[in-house]
């Protein structure tokens, strides 16, 4: 084990100076994709039971008991419950208000999910060309020390060129699984998008039910 420490530490130092951001982005990508896990599998745990419980509430005309299922859970879904629920309540609302803030509550909350994708996307594309900078600049050190040298050493400039690679391969080795993990994410939003569709549309169905039953006024229709 110590062995395979002082391994990796030798390998951190012979790759230079850019080494230190690479880990720095590496370190950011392993919090960022952490919190971002955790963040949505929150988000999706209990949207169904959240769905059918608080329309369940609503339908048997408890509005308040189906605004407290739906306030108590996390996600995006309910919120939207929350949000659309609240205008039913009053019994009296203007053409188009629920959609309104149905909607304005969707933007909030999916800014809310796509918080921290920037980050990733940012270090999925830096941190390879970073690896190619710091193989560069090994290159132009390795040519430096040949030309004060004089003459060719074949070892000096095999070394000179595994320290220069020392860096892609880090960027590549971050690059990858942030990667990966940003396209798992964005699979992973869409589906709570979906989420919050149906949100909308089960707020919307038990408006318009109330409506026809004239549970519900309608101003400007």
């Amino acid at each position: 084990m110590n062995g395979a420490q002082y391994q990796l530490f030798t390998l951190f130092h012979d790759g230079g100076s850019m080494m230190y951001p690479l880990a720095l982005c590496s370190l950011i990508a392993l919090g960022v994709m952490i919190a971002k896990a955790y963040t949505l599998w929150v988000a999706h745990a209990s949207t169904r039971e959240v769905l059918e419980e608080a329309e369940a509430a609503a339908r048997s005309g408890d509005l308040d008991a189906a605004i407290q299922i739906a306030a108590s859970k996390p996600g995006p879904a309910a919120a939207i419950l929350v949000a659309g629920l609240r205008r039913i309540r009053q019994r009296e609302v203007h053409q188009g208000e629920i959609e309104q803030a149905i909607s304005t509550v969707g933007t909030i909350e999916l800014g809310f999910l796509e918080r921290g994708l920037v980050i990733l996307a940012t270090i999925a594309n830096v941190a390879p060309l970073m690896g190619f900078l710091g193989t560069v600049v090994g290159m132009i050190l390795a040519f430096a020390a040949i030309e004060a040298a004089g003459n060719v050493d074949p070892g000096l400039v095999a070394g000179g060129i595994k320290v220069a690679l020392l860096t892609t391969a880090t960027g590549l080795v971050i690059a990858i699984p942030v990667n990966i993990g940003y396209n798992f994410f964005v699979t992973r939003i869409d589906k709570l998008i979906l989420d919050m569709e149906q949100g909308a549309q089960k707020v919307l169905n038990i408006a318009w039910d109330m409506e026809r039953d004239g549970q519900l006024r309608v101003v400007g229709r």
